[in-house]
């Protein structure tokens, strides 16, 4: 059986009254300011003292014991999603993570692959999260939800395409980034128009309500255009094959889920000698900078998530405010960014 390495003769580890020995207060205090407890009225000079000796010392409060006091932690667990994490999504969780530790709680990303439904649930009760946002692609059930709530989740989140009951939720609706890359080739003359679905495992939570979304808009507009779903992996030996096939199928356009996908099937276009966008227009998601510096530069769908207040503000106040109707606030807002591909 391993062992944990002893600690190394001649060290201690500092504690919070070695703390208030240098700063010369008392471990109240030291526990009020590294607590960040605004109740309690202590000068900004007192403040500073307490962190430049628990700083010079090295020392860090126990979050064990902290959260024990407490009777919660501070912590919000964000699963990580079983799909592939693109650009847009690692900086929308990059930056809601930067935001939540600004106002003092502890991100962790807890990997969930190969947990389903009320397993993973279980899995992330045993940290005692006080709130949970959970992605698309991960099974939340009303059970698993009253799991959390009862180890003490104060805010279970959902973010997805659809609303779960008993849990906050944060919809993103992937219809409409399917719709608005539609009515954009409508807006270009485009009447027959191919819609990738991509064949990658974890995907289909994003890509059936992009496909969705895309024949709604075709159907709503009266035109007569038809909408052609086009399975692809995220190879180069599909997209060629693909490619190959292309003048057979009739389609004078493509919306290819996102901008990896457009540009992997823009250049195996190219390569069969499919003029885009004269013959083939093709317009992507997600208006990465790398799809700008194409030729030609690739038309793409720009998302943006709209709240009333910052997304980690309206945490925050979920869970200062636990046990009430909960939420639902849809945040995505789509536009399509005509470029020369379109």
């Amino acid at each position: 059986m391993s062992q944990l390495p002893e600690q190394p003769a001649g060290t201690s580890v500092p504690t919070s009254a070695d703390v208030a020995r240098l700063a010369g207060v008392s471990r109240a205090t030291v526990s009020y300011v590294l607590n960040n407890n605004t109740t309690v009225r202590i000068s900004e000079s007192t403040r500073l003292r307490v962190r430049e000796a628990a700083a010079d010392l090295g020392y860090v409060p126990h979050a064990a014991a902290r959260s024990l006091r407490a009777g919660h932690t501070r912590m919000v667990l964000l699963p990580a999603a079983h799909a592939p994490a693109g650009r847009p999504h690692q900086r929308f969780f990059g930056g809601l993570e930067a935001d939540l530790r600004r106002l003092d709680y502890t991100v962790v990303q807890y990997g969930s692959v190969g947990l389903e439904a009320d397993e993973a649930a279980r899995a992330w009760a045993e940290l005692r999260p006080v709130a949970v946002v959970s992605p698309s692609g991960i099974t939340l059930t009303p059970h698993g939800i009253g799991v959390l709530t009862r180890s003490g989740a104060k805010a279970v989140i959902t973010l997805g395409p659809q609303p779960v009951d008993g849990a906050h939720a944060l919809v993103m609706d992937q219809g409409e980034i399917g719709g608005c890359a539609v009515r954009h080739l409508l807006s270009r003359g485009r009447r027959r128009i191919g819609v990738v679905v991509p064949q990658e495992p974890g995907l289909a939570p994003y890509a059936e309500p992009r496909l969705a979304g895309a024949v709604r808009a075709a159907e709503d507009s009266g035109s007569g255009a038809r909408v052609q779903p086009l399975p692809l992996r995220f190879d180069e030996a599909s997209a060629q094959d693909l490619a190959g096939r292309w003048r057979t199928l009739g389609l004078d356009a493509v919306f290819a889920y996102d901008d990896e996908y457009a540009m992997l099937l823009m250049r195996a276009l190219q390569d069969a000698h499919v003029a885009v966008p004269a013959e083939t227009a093709v317009i992507g998601a997600g208006d990465l900078m790398l799809g700008r510096l194409l030729r030609p530069r690739l038309s793409s769908v720009s998302t943006e998530l709209a709240t009333a207040q910052p997304l980690a503000e309206m945490i925050d106040r979920m869970v200062q405010n636990p046990g009430g109707t909960p939420e639902r606030h849809y945040l995505l807002r789509a536009a399509a960014v005509g470029r020369e591909s379109t």
